[in-house]
């Protein structure tokens, strides 16, 4: 199957069965997104759920969270992965964008990126779930997911999956095709056990195939 061909194949099936995928992550405004998002790498969006009702309590917006200090930050997301280089990130972001950027969220890659903790996958997905804009988020699940479908091919690293899968999928729908992937990986095409016997796209997944080509030989 050609590559362009699998692309059509997979995003038409995800439209079908999968028509809302949003983020799992709670937030009600772009500042709540990126601290949600900085807090989330390499956990889970659960616990991120669990700790951050009482954070956005105490810190309601960016200025607030800009005249704390990592030491009060601290507790409040101390059972997230990382706590201490996390609060230290969030309160060096928060002062950035109130210095330099007024207050406002920026909304470009270059920019986000100039932010304590924000790296293009965090940028990726701000700029993605916020603003809708065609970023393309490449996390461990994404990366997985990609390769073993077909939709990637030998990818280096999460840029170049990243750089392989804008290339086929069309920029409106790059938002929710992140989504997509995220999701089909931490609930169906699992690193460890895979749920290929329940698995609708099965029949157009590439590791599948050479799995059942070994299984018949």
């Amino acid at each position: 199957m050609r590559t362009k061909e699998r692309f059509a194949q997979v995003m038409a099936w995800f439209e079908k069965n999968m028509p809302i995928a949003e983020s799992e992550l709670n937030f009600s405004n772009e500042y709540e997104l990126l601290v949600a998002v900085m807090l989330s790498a390499q956990c889970t969006d659960k616990r991120v759920n669990q700790v951050t009702p009482a954070l956005f309590k105490a810190y309601p917006n960016i200025e607030t969270l800009a005249d704390s200090t990592v030491e009060n930050v601290l507790p409040f997301i101390r059972s997230v992965s990382y706590p201490n280089s996390k609060a230290e990130h969030l309160v060096a972001m928060a002062k950035r964008v109130v210095e330099v950027y007024k207050g406002v969220i920026p909304n470009t890659r270059e920019e986000l990126q100039t932010l304590a903790g924000v790296g293009r996958k965090t940028a990726n997905v701000v700029l993605a779930v916020w603003w809708n804009q065609p970023t393309m988020a490449v996390d461990t699940h994404i990366f997985r997911v990609a390769e073993r479908i077909g939709l990637t091919k030998n990818a280096k690293n999460p840029l170049d999956s990243e750089q392989q899968l804008i290339k086929y999928i069309p920029e409106h729908i790059i938002p929710k095709a992140h989504h997509w992937l995220l999701l089909h990986g931490r609930y169906t095409c699992q690193a460890r056990k895979p749920q290929c016997k329940k698995c609708g796209l099965s029949t157009i997944c590439r590791d599948f195939s050479i799995k059942r080509k070994h299984t018949l030989a």
